[in-house]
Formats: C-alpha cells, structure tokens, sequence
C-alpha cells in the first residue's frame, strides 16, 4: 500500500484532506517555549512576524524533498517542516515532534490548500517517531528526529529524496550560499502561514562569527550547528522549523542543516538563524532510518 494520492489520481481520497484551521506554528506550543531561558519567556506575548522572510515563491517542483509536518497534540495540531529522507523516512526537529501522538507528512505540494496531482499524504505514529536520546529542549543540543511514515511515500518529479553529505565530507560549508524553504508565517501583521512553498538564501557562516552575533553563547552554538547569516533581513522562522537547509552541488541539492532556531527577537532583525549540521547526526540518522550514507 502506498501514501494516499490526491483526487486527481486517486479519486476516493483527498490527499490535503487536512483541517488546517487546527493547524498552529510550532512556535505557539509550550514545550517549544519552555526551551527558552527564563528572561526571554516575556518575549511569548510579544511574538515578532515569523516567515521563511524576505523570500520568494517556489517553483512546482523546486524542492521535491520539501515535507509539510503536521504533529497532533490534541486538538490542535503543530506546523513544521521536514525532508524526505527515503521512501520510508524523513528528517526534522526534535522539537517538532516530541510528545506528538502522530500526524501526517504531505510531500509533493506547491500549495498545501489545493488538492494538487502531485500531492501525497503519508501518516505516523509515536511509535514511528526518533527523537535524538540527548535532545536537550533548554540548550537546543541535538534537535533532530526522524519519523517513520505509516506507508511508503512513492517518488515522482515532486517528490524525492534529499542527499545528506558523505561521512567523508568534511567541508564545514561556510561561504556558501545557502538556501532554506518552507510554508511559515508571511506578513507582518498577520498569523497566517503560507500557502504556498517560499524559500530565501543567504550565506552560511562559520560558527566562530555566528558565536559572536549569539554573544558567545556555547551552550546554544557549538560544532552540531550550522549558521545562515541574516544579511538583508532573510532568514527562516516560525512554522519552518525542522525544514531543509541545503546547498546546490552539480546535480542535486545537497542537505547541510535542518531549520532548529532563530532570535526570539524578530526574524528580520539581522541575527544568525541556527541549524542543526546534519553531517554531525549521520551516523545518528543511519542507525534511525533505512537511509545508507555514502562513505
């Protein structure tokens, strides 16, 4: 069996069956602002525009590997990003889906509104969700996670999965350019998130600067992080989390971060967004996944 399609292939089931009014950013929950340390909890009543900002739309089909993540939690329901990992996986934030009871993976969708061809929707369960064992939710150490899909997620020109670095590349990516996406908020003035896939670019930094803009924080920026400048106000932010950071190799996009946290501050306001590295968590991802990693 495989995910469900959408009406136009599969005509008994809508694939972006999905109640989005019950849909909420991560970043609205409590277990995501309790990581925070107790002087920037105020910051909650207060909460700045939060978007992949300063972006653009994408193009159908741009990113393949992109994931909509939708994690329960009673009621309502939590938005994030992930990536395809395999037909049988994906990879996102550790604080995306932990206390989840489940929830359904959308890949192949340019505007998760619309009942798109291409759009296929995949369920989980708790007992398919892997949380890194030393995922700290006060220092953001080890926020990475992967999920099991319930059934097969099938590839197509929309959907396919992304490449992670070989356990030999020990490029640290600094002076790229790279580029993150996601469905986050999209106004300043407004809660909505968006409807359609957006992404923004900036350069990735080396941690030693990326420090210094974090007032030499250690226990929040050490060698699992990978930083994308905030030049020019880009940056990633609420509802993207757990989404992709890649950067463009000769024939395929080439994963090096997944979205873990910005400045509680405000998106715009120039401070590093932080990713976790995922050639730090490799052996990590392999050991919780059906995913082989080249050498």
């Amino acid at each position: 069996m495989k995910c469900l399609l959408s009406l136009a292939m599969l005509a008994t089931v809508v694939a972006a069956d999905i109640d989005w009014s019950r849909v909420r950013p991560i970043e609205e929950f409590d277990h995501y602002w309790a990581r925070l340390p107790p002087k920037l909890q105020a910051l909650r009543q207060a909460m700045p525009n939060q978007r992949v900002i300063n972006g653009q739309e994408a193009y159908p089909g741009q990113f393949p590997y992109q994931v909509v993540l939708i994690s329960d939690y009673g009621s309502i329901s939590a938005l994030c990003g992930a990536s395809v990992l395999s037909n049988n996986f994906i990879l996102t934030a550790a604080h995306c889906v932990v206390d989840a009871t489940g929830g359904i993976a959308l890949m192949g969708a340019h505007n998760r509104q619309n009942n798109e061809p291409t759009q296929q929707s995949c369920s989980f369960s708790s007992d398919g969700i892997n949380i890194h064992p030393q995922y700290n939710p006060t220092t953001f150490r080890n926020d990475v996670a992967t999920v099991r899909l319930n059934i097969p997620v099938v590839f197509n020109d929309r959907v396919q999965p992304v490449k992670l670095p070989a356990h030999s590349d020990t490029r640290t990516f600094s002076g790229w350019f790279g580029t993150v996406s996601g469905f986050g908020r999209t106004s300043d003035d407004s809660l909505a998130t968006s409807d359609v896939l957006r992404y923004t670019y900036n350069a990735i930094i080396t941690n030693a600067n990326c420090l210094e803009r974090w007032d030499n924080n250690v226990d929040l920026i050490g060698p699992q992080n990978i930083c994308l400048s905030g030049e020019y106000g880009r940056a990633s932010c609420g509802g993207d989390s757990g989404g992709p950071l890649t950067i463009p190799e000769t024939e395929f996009s080439l994963q090096v971060g997944l979205v873990s946290f910005g400045s509680a501050a405000g998106c715009a306001i120039g401070i590093p967004s932080v990713f976790a590295r995922t050639s730090f968590f490799l052996e990590w991802i392999e050991e919780n996944s059906d995913v082989v990693v080249e050498p």
